[in-house]
């Protein structure tokens, strides 16, 4: 496949990449800063910024998949409504250049605890994340009234942690998977693992789902 990738150097970015091309495909990477991108056979680096649709649709033109990585930053103000801004340009781009098939990596944040709630909401979420995670449910609630994209949605883990590549992970849809000692985490590597298994396999078409151990 031809893939792009937005966010390619970011911590899930870099293990997309170093995924994608392990499996034979061919990937632009779309980035605010070329220099970062890791030097791999089969990737191409491209200036990008993800809020100037005409641009980006123009960039993404040919491909068969976008992979949406993006993240403002934790630093940055204003996190929530930046995070909406770039994910409805990321969605129109990839709609104007006649591509159907996005996925999005999102947060864990509005996944749904045993009452059925979505944990952004409860009182003990980290105060240093809610902006960010609010952002991100309004991505997803966004793209499910998007009707002129294949898209797909995972929320990782809410522990996203280096570690090696196993290949395995389990499968969820709106609630956290758990492994048996009661945590919800996987590896970046691992995460990128079922991201590029999405993609080829198609198998969230139009739907949120979420992966763990």
């Amino acid at each position: 496949m031809k893939i792009a990738l937005i966010g390619a150097t970011g911590f899930v970015g870099t293990e997309l990449l170093k995924e994608a091309v392990s499996r034979g495909h061919s990937v632009t990477a779309l980035v605010r800063n070329v220099d970062k991108v890791e030097k791999l056979d089969g990737i191409k680096a491209v200036k990008a910024d993800v809020l100037d649709v005409a641009d980006l649709a123009e960039k993404l033109k040919g491909h068969d998949v976008v992979l949406s990585a993006y993240n403002p930053g934790w630093g940055v103000p204003d996190i929530q409504a930046v995070h909406v801004k770039a994910s409805k340009a990321i969605s129109e781009a990839t709609k104007k250049a006649g591509l159907k098939r996005l996925i999005v990596v999102g947060g864990a944040g509005s996944l749904l605890n045993q009452e059925g709630k979505q944990f952004v909401d409860g009182p003990d979420f980290p105060a240093e994340y809610r902006e960010g995670a609010l952002g991100a449910r309004q991505a997803l609630n966004d793209l499910k009234t998007e009707n002129g994209l294949d898209w797909s949605f995972i929320s990782p883990p809410f522990a996203l942690v280096p570690g090696p590549r196993t290949g395995t992970y389990r499968l969820g849809k709106d609630n956290p998977v758990f492994n048996a000692e009661g945590h919800s985490t996987i590896s970046a590597a691992d995460l990128a693992v079922a991201i590029v298994d999405e993609a080829e396999a198609g198998k969230h078409i139009q739907q949120r789902f979420t992966v763990g151990y």
